[in-house]
């Protein structure tokens, strides 16, 4: 044999144990990144089920609390219209005028009890009664009293039930606010006027008239709501 033949020959023999190398190695590659690509593949799903299912609760969490929201606001109005029947039924008045007594009272801050019992003493509930003094309405306001409450209020519009309690209510919250939560003197005042009331008092006259005592009979309310 040659000495170029035995080099040639072994050339293949060592390209041959290269090629068999290089192909164990590519071959631990592909299994690697095989394993690589399956473990992430799986990582990648895992994550997918826990966003879905975080998902999922955020949707649950949502509409529960709508749901809560929506019984709350169920039993506030449920509560609203047993009070406002209720109402109704004591002082002999029709549901719609009950209500409205009961809203504006609320919104102005004022006890509905201490409202109704205001409202039965001043007009028996009728909306247009007018007295010989040129008191108006549900609440009796004089015109001056009202147009310091709202400006430019006319005479007529006072016969308008919301307009005239909610100015009506508004006064008497700021007479007991005035008179430190006294609710007798502050009614003493809604009904005879602070001139009177303070000119009685400053000589050292009991102001009373009998007017409290009717409004507030069976009554121990604070008169307004904080």
């Amino acid at each position: 044999m040659k000495a170029s033949d035995y080099v040639h020959r072994g050339d293949r023999i060592r390209r041959r144990a290269r090629t068999k190398k290089w192909a164990i190695c590519l071959g631990f590659v592909g299994a690697v990144y095989a394993v690589t690509q399956f473990r992430q593949e799986e990582a990648n799903a895992s994550a997918i089920s826990r966003f879905t299912q975080g998902d999922e609760k955020g949707r649950l969490r949502s509409a529960l609390d709508s749901t809560t929201g929506e019984l709350t606001l169920a039993r506030a109005e449920l509560d609203r219209a047993k009070r406002v029947m209720d109402y109704s039924s004591r002082y002999k008045v029709g549901a719609d005028l009950a209500a409205a007594i009961y809203d504006v009272a609320m919104a102005e801050g004022l006890e509905p009890e201490l409202a109704f019992r205001v409202v039965r003493i001043e007009s028996r509930f009728n909306e247009r009664a007018t007295s010989p003094v040129g008191a108006v309405g549900l609440t009796q306001l004089m015109l001056p009293t009202a147009r310091y409450f709202q400006k430019g209020v006319t005479r007529e519009a006072l016969y308008d039930r919301h307009t005239n309690l909610r100015i009506g209510f508004r006064y008497l919250r700021a007479l007991i606010r005035e008179n430190e939560g006294d609710v007798k003197l502050a009614l003493l005042v809604y009904n005879r006027g602070p001139v009177a009331v303070n000119a009685l008092r400053s000589v050292g006259r009991d102001p009373a008239n009998g007017y409290e005592r009717l409004v507030m009979k069976g009554y121990s309310g604070s008169g307004v709501i904080d």
